[in-house]
């Protein structure tokens, strides 16, 4: 995103939950195309899966880095991550979760990492409930990403004080 001829920069955090040994090169690989430098993370056990492997990184780049990551990595088999893209003035913050069983999903963050829901989300959530409250519940779960969380939680848990963060920087 440029502002005139200004770039406008970011940042935020990449959490590789799992990760086969076989695809942690090709992860690197994928986060080095989109960062434009060399990535070398710094890999550790994953205990809850085991043979699998985990890393964090920091990260400060153009607005939209993250995006760029997450579509990188989306669908690789067996790779569950997140990735955070704050806000700026210029741009909405931002957080993609994946999982190979759910998938990705992305929801707008605010200036403290809240997930926000856009008008038009509550409002499709109102409409599809056709005014049963359970049906709503439900429809709003689904529009936080909560299946994503209950999934990526333990994982989450199992990294509290232990992860290494590298830092990246994105190259322009």
């Amino acid at each position: 995103m440029t502002l005139g001829t200004a770039q406008v920069n970011t940042s935020g955090v990449l959490f590789v939950h799992s990760c086969p040994k076989a695809l942690a090169p090709h992860v690197e690989w994928a986060l080095a195309r989109e960062i434009g430098s060399v990535v070398k993370l710094d890999w550790s056990p994953q205990p809850l899966l085991p043979g699998m492997l985990r890393a964090e990184a920091t990260w400060r780049g153009p607005v939209g880095t993250a995006s760029a990551v997450a579509s990188s990595l989306f669908g690789w088999q067996h790779v569950r991550f997140e990735i955070t893209e704050d806000q700026t003035a210029c741009s909405d913050g931002g957080r993609w979760m994946h999982s190979p069983s759910l998938g990705i999903f992305h929801m707008q963050t605010d200036s403290v990492g809240n997930g926000v829901l856009s008008e038009d989300a509550v409002r499709a959530a109102i409409i599809g409930a056709g005014g049963d409250a359970q049906l709503l519940a439900r429809e709003l779960r689904l529009a936080l990403g909560e299946a994503w969380d209950s999934e990526l939680e333990a994982f989450r848990q199992a990294e509290d004080g232990d992860a290494t963060i590298l830092t990246l920087h994105r190259v322009s």
